[in-house]
């Protein structure tokens, strides 16, 4: 139930994205005590920089909330499986966890189309996948729909 309560928190913030014209993804992390100390949302369209991503967005809150890079401990939830770019920001930040909603057939980094969370590198953050996937999907397909 508790992963539940943190992806509806994700999922708030796809929507504000989707409002917004970006793609409908959202991030929260929350720390050991179960505090959310880092929000993001896609913000391409509404920054113009290809690395606004909700990943990146959350990470750099929830950094600047503890005064470290280093978010071990930490649980990170995305409604969307994250790209390369993202779980790379992943492993470099040592978040403990990850927790997503959707996979992304196209990009998507921890499993889809590659799994850097398999690869060597120095952190294995763990991973729960499938969480709010139905409302997850449905938010990514009716925001394509209406761009058609």
């Amino acid at each position: 139930m508790e992963h539940e309560r943190y992806m509806d928190e994700a999922l708030a913030l796809a929507r504000e994205a989707a409002s917004a014209g970006d793609v409908p993804v959202g991030c929260v992390i929350v720390d050991e005590a179960g505090q959310i100390i880092g929000r993001g949302r896609n913000r391409r369209e509404e920054n113009g920089d290809a690395t606004a991503h909700a990943e990146i967005e959350a990470i750099r809150e929830a950094c600047r909330a503890r005064g470290d890079w280093r978010l071990d401990g930490c649980r990170i939830y995305v409604t969307l499986e994250p790209c390369p770019m993202c779980a790379g920001a992943i492993i470099n930040a040592r978040v403990g966890a990850l927790i997503f909603g959707a996979r992304e057939a196209q990009t998507g980094a921890c499993g889809s189309v590659i799994d850097l969370f398999f690869e060597r590198f120095g952190h294995q953050p763990r991973v729960t996948e499938g969480i709010r996937r139905a409302e997850s999907a449905a938010l990514l397909q009716g925001f394509f729909q209406e761009r058609r």
